[in-house]
């Protein structure tokens, strides 16, 4: 039996380049797959692989100091949703660029981030404290078309590295006196983020421990949550029960869909969000119509060579 781990931990790391030849040789030897991020910030992995084999990888990852009370959360899926196992040490364990000059960590993750709230302890704020509850989007704005909590507050963000440009701009003024719940996927994000709102004045910030993924597990479709995951492997989305509300629309057609499919135009990183039906169109498989054009143009040529 397989099964996929995500985990990620905040915690000062004085070498990332031992640290990142001591996971590839580990996960090497446990014929693991997936994507591990080190820099002197922490660990960011995902991994796939049967499940004895996980287990193995979680006990002898947590016998280095720094890693000893990582919160592993497991998912469905296996090895093969990943196409062969990365690991990466990097500046930063999140790439906003720069993050390394917006906060510090210790042994407790993020100095100066948001209260960690349990997915019960969401629903009780809510409850308690209604509209004066926002919940803030930390993910990037085409992960928040198939999924998010419901009247959240979705950045206009494309990557990471916006994030920071987005929160010092004037539009959540009206927010930062509120109570504002920070999610993510796993919690990586928005642990960062928090700490960035509050250096910006955020007053009363909040996130949800173990992320997304953790509030899944507790209340799946049932709860405050409303649509698909967005995951960064070959399964591209999850739902957390069978009766998933589809909140994606269609690029083309607008009808209700959380498939997505790569550019057809192989020079882009972005992804289309289009229906089955419409995917059947190869013509409707770009980003935009100048990826398009420009695949048109490379085939023209290919054939006039």
């Amino acid at each position: 039996m397989q099964k996929i781990l995500l985990y990620y931990k905040f915690t000062p790391i004085t070498d990332p380049e031992a640290v990142k030849l001591w996971q590839k040789t580990l996960t090497d030897s446990l014929n693991l797959r997936g994507r591990i991020l080190v820099s002197t910030q922490g660990l960011n992995g995902t991994v796939g692989g049967e499940v004895e084999d996980l287990k193995k990888y979680i006990k002898e990852t947590k016998k280095f100091a720094g890693f000893k009370d990582i919160v592993f959360k497991w998912s469905d899926g296996g090895r093969e949703d990943f196409p062969r196992m990365s690991v990466k040490a990097r500046r930063e364990l999140v790439g906003f660029q720069n993050s390394d000059d917006e906060f510090d960590v210790d042994e407790n993750g993020v100095i100066g981030g948001g209260i960690h709230i349990k997915p019960r302890e969401v629903h009780e704020m809510v409850e308690k404290h209604g509209d004066d509850v926002v919940f803030f989007d930390g993910r990037n704005a085409h992960e928040a078309k198939i999924g998010k909590f419901k009247n959240a507050v979705v950045p206009n963000t494309n990557t990471s590295r916006d994030f920071i440009a987005e929160l010092e701009s004037d539009k959540y003024d009206d927010i930062k006196n509120k109570k504002v719940i920070t999610y993510c996927t796993g919690g990586i994000r928005c642990e960062a983020i928090s700490a960035m709102m509050k250096k910006r004045g955020f007053t009363d910030v909040y996130q949800i421990d173990g992320g997304i993924v953790k509030y899944g597990e507790s209340y799946g479709d049932d709860g405050l949550w409303e649509g698909s995951l967005r995951v960064f492997d070959n399964r591209m989305t999850v739902d957390f029960s069978d009766h998933a509300k589809t909140i994606g629309e269609c690029t083309h057609c607008g009808g209700p869909t959380n498939n997505f499919e790569n550019c057809a135009h192989m020079e882009c990183n972005d992804l289309v969000l289009i229906c089955l039906q419409c995917k059947q169109n190869p013509n409707l498989l770009f980003h935009t119509d100048e990826c398009r054009y420009k695949h048109e143009a490379k085939l023209g040529a290919s054939v006039n060579a």
